[in-house]
């Protein structure tokens, strides 16, 4: 992956650049997050991560085993433990049993942010796929808003998979690429970054640096 950070999405709000320009930020929480593991590819897990907790955890909801591992480090049970993937070179940013928070990234960088996409239930196609629905008008009856024929009578005579229908609706892992970060507050594990990012108030996101820049934004 790359040097990544386990947060909380706040909401949104507006800020003004030093033009007078209004610029729309979603508020993340990031960290602190407590290093629980950091694995090698020369030890025995044979790949390079590292384990992140996040959030105050309850101990009544937890196994033994569990608590042994926050116990053995000496460090409070988190409510989230996520394995990120890193390089032998960014691992060293993550101490075993120490912490990492938003002082990781700095304003102006570009980072991808990764969240669960905010549910909408079962919904139609005209919703779900921007279909433009049917005529209002020419003997149209109680069709308006479906989507039309999904397969044909003759070869191959059935419904192809794919095909865009009704059905349920977010509530799915997205990644948005190349978001600027326009301020960090690390004293108080803050970031603002232009523009919204997936999921609803509250919902746990992975901020990372970015991994596609374009060759116009480098630099």
């Amino acid at each position: 992956m790359s040097i990544a950070i386990l947060g909380k999405k706040i909401g949104m709000t507006q800020i003004f650049d030093g033009d007078g320009n209004r610029v729309p930020v979603t508020v993340l929480e990031a960290g602190p997050c407590p290093v629980l593991k950091v694995k090698t590819a020369e030890g025995r897990d044979g790949y390079d991560a590292v384990v992140l907790g996040f959030g105050k955890g309850r101990k009544k909801s937890m196994t033994k085993p569990e608590l042994g591992v926050f116990a053995k480090l000496n460090i409070e049970p988190t409510a989230l433990v996520r394995e990120i993937r890193v390089n032998q070179d960014e691992a060293l940013l993550y101490p075993e049993g120490g912490s990492v928070d938003a002082s990781l990234f700095n304003a102006g960088e570009l980072v991808d942010v990764i969240g669960t996409s905010r549910g909408r239930g079962y919904q139609g196609v005209m919703k779900r796929h921007n279909f433009a629905g049917t005529p209002r008008s020419h003997g149209t009856h109680e069709s308006f808003r479906h989507g039309g024929s999904i397969g044909m009578a003759t070869y191959p005579g059935r419904v192809l998979p794919g095909t865009k229908m009704a059905g349920q609706m977010g509530n799915v892992r997205k990644t948005v690429l190349n978001q600027r970060v326009v301020a960090v507050f690390p004293d108080h594990n803050l970031i603002f970054i232009e523009g919204g990012v997936p999921g609803a108030m509250n919902s746990v996101v992975v901020i990372r640096k970015a991994t596609k820049v374009p060759k116009k934004r480098q630099g």
